[in-house]
């Protein structure tokens, strides 16, 4: 089944076309990214403002298709933080039946966190695992490495198998480790952007780019 997304308001959807176009002019050669990996590398140039993720972002070669066809079975989405769920479009969301996920604030991931001297992102991934929507939902991680980090053990020693996990957290502590021991896996498929760049734009950017192409039946 086909999904179409209502249309973008015309102005803003000529300002972006109009954004795109600059950005291909003016990045430079394409850091060894075909079509479909230049699509979400330049979503991510557009939220940022930054032409480095020319470069810093690494996808796994399952990526796309592993992130485009989960979410076009209407995959759960869980994400680290706040401030991802509330940046994706129900435009987006409503028409792929797809339900985003975040435990921060739940009263059994605080008591957890107190009890066992860890991060809440930490026990909402715990959270997220056995309330049954991370393995084969589409994880995306935009602030908390230590969110990243017990998703990748989840992976190793649980056998948790998510779609697809966008890791890309921002900061000076871990961040950039966190994202390195992401790409040593072989599955399931990443993507993620090396440094210390990141944040919760860069997550919904992605997200957005996998649902446009999941409602254009590119799967």
């Amino acid at each position: 089944m086909t999904h179409t997304a209502p249309p973008l308001v015309d102005a803003g959807a000529a300002i972006e076309r109009a954004s795109f176009a600059h950005i291909d002019a003016h990045a430079g050669p394409r850091a060894g990214y075909d079509d479909g990996a230049w699509s979400l590398v330049r979503r991510l140039i557009h939220t940022s403002g930054d032409f480095a993720f020319n470069g810093l972002t690494r996808l796994h070669p399952q990526a796309l298709a592993a992130g485009r066809e989960a979410l076009a079975r209407g995959c759960p989405v869980v994400v680290d933080v706040s401030m991802i769920q509330a940046g994706l479009t129900p435009r987006r969301l409503g028409p792929l039946g797809v339900t985003v996920h975040q435990f921060n604030h739940d009263a059994e991931v605080i008591r957890l966190a107190v009890a066992e001297k860890t991060t809440r992102t930490v026990q909402a991934m715990r959270m997220a695992w056995r309330r049954g929507v991370l393995a084969g939902g589409v994880v995306a991680i935009g602030n908390a490495p230590t969110a990243l980090l017990e998703v990748i053990r989840l992976v190793r020693e649980e056998g948790v198998r998510p779609a697809l996990i966008i890791g890309v957290p921002v900061g000076f502590i871990a961040a950039a480790e966190s994202k390195e021991e992401l790409m040593t896996l072989d599955a399931p498929p990443w993507i993620a952007v090396r440094g210390t760049k990141g944040g919760s734009t860069l997550a919904v950017a992605a997200l957005h780019t996998l649902m446009d192409r999941a409602l254009e039946g590119k799967v």
